[in-house]
């Protein structure tokens, strides 16, 4: 798999220098590269106690990328998802700890443990206050005698950073961070595994399934379950927290592995406000991609318990632009449309022949999706399948609700119900369509006049024309010879359709965005649609 690098073993650091290089002056590191990587505040303050914390790269943005105000003073990274040196760890802690000491926040893992365990014995050699607290939040693996440490780890940077940037002992802020480890549960589930770069992807995943409880490092899960949906994911996360949770108001963290895109998070986030975790659910900290593992497709949530105090250290403000946020799980606020916008219900009336005529369009439609998306793939963004087919579900929906019976009003209807329901430019230019066509049926033309009437005011409005590589090259002659029957019509879609394969230059549409070689070859999907759909009502008339 390609990645955006240039070397393994450059990597890190290079990534590194590139967060130095846009932090404002505000970031700096030590010299010691490949082997002391120490990333630190250039402000920091030694009268007050240090934090420090880090471990393999690949979690971005932890642990650099928390470094700041009111959270890190320090972080140490490794390779990906290699343990720093003892060096290493020890040189992030002299760089940055004074008088009042230093908190060294680890996870718990075997290297972290015992190469952060050796670099604190070290500085308290030198004479320097040390404390070291070991996150295990991960419930994934119940049997497991030392939990692994994942994204609750987050929570420890910031109560802890809190309250060191007041100014509070190290005794209070190690005790403060050791309430929140034990209160601190966290699990995840992933579509896919982690891609190591320079390594090659382990296909752990099959596809259709997702696996529960892996770790943080590509670790194998608790167990591989069917996958169905973003609700059927997080019913299964939260219900496992569920059991690991008391009654009371708690913070959930909503963490992005790493290839979750924002609108998965959204949605993920939405299931869990509506979760069996509910009602103990009051704040949340992102979505937002925090302890990542590489490229994973996946994400965890991460529960703790909320009392004033760690509320107010978690509502602090801090430098790091990475944290997302301390915010209320608030009822969603819904208003009304303004004034005219509101969809005036047409009268609705029957007409069997014209219910079966539509229903037969929108079934065709909605048949066709993935072969049109993979079609659109070629040539567009891969959507005009879904938009065409969800649109066609939205108006087989409604067919109770319109007036069936006048074709006038019918087509207004239809134009109405697609401008609320179908998405992109192909929703407003097929509304306009059948609101044209509905004002000139209302002029006295027949059908066919009435259809011709809705493409001439598309062409005026959208601006394409036969020849531009859009439906319209299937549409029109489809119209002009839809007064021959419809087995006429549907040869002369087809005819349409196929010749814009060879239209290497589009002048409407996402296609005019593309060369030539690769719309060559390709049927244009909104001609091929229409095509299909003459087709398909010949055949449905014959049967």
């Amino acid at each position: 798999m390609s990645q955006f690098m240039n070397t393994r073993e450059d990597l890190v650091n290079e990534a590194i220098d590139g967060i130095l290089a846009t932090s404002n002056g505000q970031l700096a590191r030590l010299d010691g590269y490949p082997h002391i990587r120490v990333v630190y505040r250039t402000d920091r303050d030694k009268s007050k106690v240090a934090l420090v914390s880090g471990g393999g790269a690949g979690h971005e943005p932890s642990h650099v990328g928390f470094v700041g105000e009111g959270m890190l003073t320090a972080a140490v990274a490794g390779g990906v998802f290699a343990s720093p040196s003892v060096d290493a760890v020890l040189a992030g802690i002299m760089t940055v700890t004074g008088a009042a000491g230093c908190l060294l926040i680890v996870k718990n893992y075997t290297g972290d443990r015992l190469n952060f365990g050796l670099a604190a014995e070290r500085a308290r050699a030198f004479g320097l206050k040390i404390e070291m607290v070991i996150v295990d939040d991960d419930i994934a693996l119940p049997d497991l005698p030392q939990a692994r440490g994942v994204a609750g780890t987050l929570f420890v940077h910031k109560i802890a950073g809190a309250l060191a940037a007041q100014g509070e002992n190290l005794e209070t802020v190690a005790e403060a961070a050791r309430e929140v480890i034990n209160g601190v549960v966290s699990i995840g589930m992933s579509l896919d595994t982690c891609t190591v770069p320079g390594s090659p992807k382990e296909d752990r995943i099959k596809p259709g399934m997702a696996e529960l409880g892996l770790g943080i490092h590509g670790e194998a899960g608790v167990e591989q379950v069917a996958f169905s949906s973003a609700k059927e994911a997080i019913d299964r996360v939260a219900t496992r927290l569920h059991h690991h949770t008391d009654d009371g108001p708690h913070v959930a963290l909503l963490n992005n592995l790493g290839a979750t895109t924002a609108l998965e998070m959204s949605v993920l986030a939405h299931e869990l406000t509506q979760s069996v975790l509910k009602d103990r659910l009051q704040w949340m900290v992102g979505p937002a991609p925090m302890m990542t593992s590489l490229d994973m497709h996946g994400f965890s949530v991460s529960l703790l318990p909320v009392t004033e105090f760690n509320k107010t250290a978690l509502a602090a403000p801090v430098g790091p632009i990475a944290w997302p946020g301390f915010h209320p799980v608030s009822s969603l606020c819904i208003t009304p449309l303004p004034d005219g916008l509101s969809p005036i219900d047409p009268t609705p009336s029957l007409n069997d022949d014209h219910a079966t005529f539509l229903t037969r369009c929108c079934d065709i439609l909605i048949k066709l999706e993935s072969e049109l998306n993979a079609l659109d793939a070629k040539s567009g963004d891969g959507d005009t399948g879904s938009t065409l087919a969800d649109a066609a579900r939205a108006l087989k929906g409604s067919l109770d609700r319109l007036p069936l019976a006048d074709l006038t009003q019918l087509y207004r209807a239809i134009g109405l119900e697609l401008s609320q329901t179908m998405g992109g430019s192909a929703g407003v230019l097929l509304a306009i369509f059948f609101a044209a066509t509905g004002d000139a049926s209302a002029r006295g033309n027949d059908m066919v006049g009435a259809l011709k009437a809705g493409v001439d005011r598309v062409r005026e409005i959208g601006g394409a024309n036969p020849g531009d590589r859009t439906m319209i090259d299937a549409l029109l002659p489809a119209l002009d010879n839809l007064s021959s029957g419809l087995a006429s019509a549907a040869a002369a879609a087809r005819k349409g359709a196929d010749s814009t394969a060879n239209i290497t230059r589009a002048r409407a549409g996402r296609a005019s965005y593309l060369s030539a070689e690769q719309l060559l070859g390709h049927n244009d999907p909104g001609a091929e649609a229409i095509a299909q759909l003459f087709e398909q009502l010949v055949i449905g008339a014959k049967a």
